[in-house]
C-alpha cells in the first residue's frame, strides 16, 4: 500500500471512529467540559507515526513541513504542540480535524478488562461531574451496549501498517516522524 492509500485508510478508520463515538455520546450523555483540554496538558501522552499521517500530509500540502519540523525540533516540551491553550472553542487543539487516534478515542471509549468486560476510559472531571451519566454507562455497558473499544481502533491502525505502529513514541516525537516520513516520501516523487 502506497503512502496515500494509507493516509486515506487511516482517516477512514478516524471517521468511523468519529461517528461511533458521536453516537455514543449522544446515548450517554457525556461530553467535555466546553474548553477544557484537561487531558491534552498530561506529558505522557504517546502515539504511533501512522495517526499522525493525515495531519503531517495536511502540513505538506499547506507548505508547513518544515517549519513544523523545525519547532518540534526545537521544542523540549512534552505538552502537545498542536495544543493551543489560547483557542476558543470546545477543545483546544488547533487542527481538531487531524488530532491523533489517543485524542480521539480518551473520555468516549473502553478498554477491556481481564474478564472480557467493556470498561469505560474516560477522565476525572467527567467521572466527578457527570457521575449520574458514567453510572448509566456502566449498566449501558453491562447490559451488553456497544462502545468504542480502544484496542480495536488501535488493531485497525495495526493493520493497515505494522511498522508505523509498531513503536509508540511522546506525541511531538511521533508528529515529527510522521513529518519526516512524509518528506521522505516526496523527496523521492516529486
Amino acid at each position: 500500500m502506497e503512502l496515500p492509500e494509507k493516509i486515506s485508510a487511516v482517516e477512514n478508520v478516524f471517521t468511523n471512529l468519529d461517528e461511533a463515538i458521536a453516537s455514543f455520546q449522544a446515548t450517554s450523555g457525556l461530553h467535555c467540559k466546553w474548553g477544557c483540554g484537561k487531558c491534552c496538558f498530561k506529558a505522557d501522552i504517546e502515539a504511533t507515526i501512522l495517526e499522525f499521517l493525515p495531519f503531517a500530509n495536511y502540513l505538506y500540502q499547506n507548505d508547513l513541513a518544515f517549519e513544523w519540523l523545525d519547532k518540534l525540533k526545537e521544542s523540549h516540551s512534552p505538552i502537545c504542540l498542536i495544543l493551543n491553550p489560547t483557542q476558543d472553542g470546545a477543545g483546544l487543539c488547533s487542527t481538531y480535524k487531524h488530532r491523533g487516534l489517543i485524542c480521539r478515542l480518551f473520555g468516549y471509549s473502553a478498554r477491556t478488562n481481564k474478564y472480557g468486560k467493556a470498561e469505560l476510559v474516560t477522565c476525572q472531571i467527567i467521572k466527578t461531574e457527570q457521575a449520574d451519566n458514567v453510572l448509566k454507562v456502566d449498566q449501558f455497558l453491562e447490559d451488553g451496549g456497544t462502545i468504542p473499544i480502544m484496542n480495536q481502533y488501535y488493531m485497525q491502525l495495526h493493520s493497515i501498517d505494522f511498522e508505523l505502529t509498531r513503536e509508540f513514541f511522546p506525541i511531538n516525537e511521533a508528529i515529527k516522524r510522521a513529518i519526516e516520513v512524509i518528506l521522505h516520501y516526496h523527496a523521492y516523487r516529486d
